[in-house]
């Protein structure tokens, strides 16, 4: 394998699920395998614990001037391997493909990123500004990597890697995540009629959800397009004879660049109100903002010279999903996503990513860390 390819397949042999998630364990380890990678080609690494044994793991490269900073992040947690059909850490190349967990969400990025700030110290190249290749943790539960990360950050632009096959992306969704509950009486089933079904309550609520889908697609982005909406998870009743007294739905509402967390639940309460049901929210268990960064940003401009310089394109676009990026671009850091392969295998049975993609995407990394000043 090249030398890329090498990495890639070193970092997917590495358990780094998530720790929230079956067969999870804390990122310590992959880590100290970065660190110790880093260490071999002569670049000057740190950690910064965003929770007990589960840091973020930095390298820095110095860059000719030191008040200028850019970031190169890539999260090294991954889903879990549940409903996995192909061995998760055993990393096999076929017809031009890399299988294995974490290949590409978004270890494929990672490596390319790590080979790309290799190369430049190998060749002994000073870059216009310092360079950051940062190594996340907890991407795939709740962010907390990159929100250390931001914590007195300063840096005047970032390229996350996120599986967008080498497009740049500019744009994304955010995600508001909550409880709907409502509440009843309980009693016998043989007399129903002696108590309040929360279920049924329940039902009136998702209906009234779903009939204001209409609403949602009337509005859009020219990127990313209009808003949605799931309810993802139910739980009610206590057995079949009792009439339930309680009735509880998780929602996921995709928000476009534009819409307000806060309005957004404003306009849930309404519709809840209007239901009739006496139905109550809870807090958001996850806020995340949306990304959107101008196209004429230094960052999106420069991006998009170096995509059409190495022959590929260079429209900016949007993407469904969210990232680490906007909590970088919230922090006030200009943020793209560029890296290989695609969404559609990110988190799948059978995950794996394109080994073209990954070397372009290496190449990508390092003429921007060549061009950015």
């Amino acid at each position: 394998m090249t030398p890329v390819l090498q990495t890639l397949a070193d970092l997917v042999r590495i358990n780094s699920i998530n720790p929230s998630y079956d067969n999870g364990r804390p990122e310590a380890e992959i880590q100290a395998w970065i660190g110790d990678w880093f260490a071999g080609h002569g670049i000057a690494t740190r950690l910064q614990e965003a929770m007990p044994q589960r840091p973020n793991l930095i390298a820095t490269l110095p860059g000719r001037n030191p008040a200028r900073r850019l970031v190169f992040e890539a999260h090294v947690d991954t889903a879990s391997i549940n409903g996995m059909t192909i061995p998760p850490f055993e990393p096999r190349v076929e017809n031009g493909l890399m299988y294995g967990r974490g290949s590409c969400d978004t270890k494929g990025g990672l490596a390319g990123m790590m080979q790309a700030l290799a190369m430049l110290k190998r060749d002994g190249i000073t870059p216009p500004a310092e360079i950051w290749v940062v190594a996340a943790a907890d991407e795939e539960y709740s962010f907390r990597g990159v929100l250390k990360l931001c914590e007195g950050l300063v840096a005047h632009g970032a390229v996350v890697a996120e599986p967008t096959s080498n497009r740049l992306v500019v744009a994304h969704k955010g995600v508001l995540r909550w409880k709907i509950r409502t509440h009843g009486t309980a009693a016998h089933s043989s007399k129903p009629h002696l108590g309040v079904n929360a279920i049924s309550r329940m039902a009136k609520v998702i209906a009234a959800i779903d009939a204001s889908d209409a609403a949602l697609t009337a509005k859009s982005h020219p990127l990313v397009g209009s808003p949605t909406q799931n309810v993802g998870v139910i739980r009610g009743g206590v057995q079949v004879n009792f009439v339930p007294d309680g009735c509880e739905v998780e929602v996921d509402r995709r928000l476009i660049p534009g819409e307000k967390p806060d309005a957004v639940l404003a306009d849930y309460q309404k519709l809840l109100d209007a239901t009739g049901t006496g139905a109550t929210m809870d807090t958001p268990m996850l806020v995340d903002a949306p990304l959107e960064t101008a196209p004429d940003s230094a960052i999106a401009r420069i991006a998009s010279s170096v995509l059409r310089d190495i022959g590929l394109d260079g429209t900016p676009s949007g993407v469904p999903y969210g990232s680490d990026a906007s909590k970088l671009s919230a922090h006030g850091v200009a943020s793209i996503l560029l890296g290989p392969g695609s969404i559609d295998q990110a988190h799948a049975a059978v995950e794996y990513v394109d080994c073209a993609q990954v070397e372009q995407a290496c190449e990508f990394y390092r003429q921007m860390m060549l061009r950015f000043e």
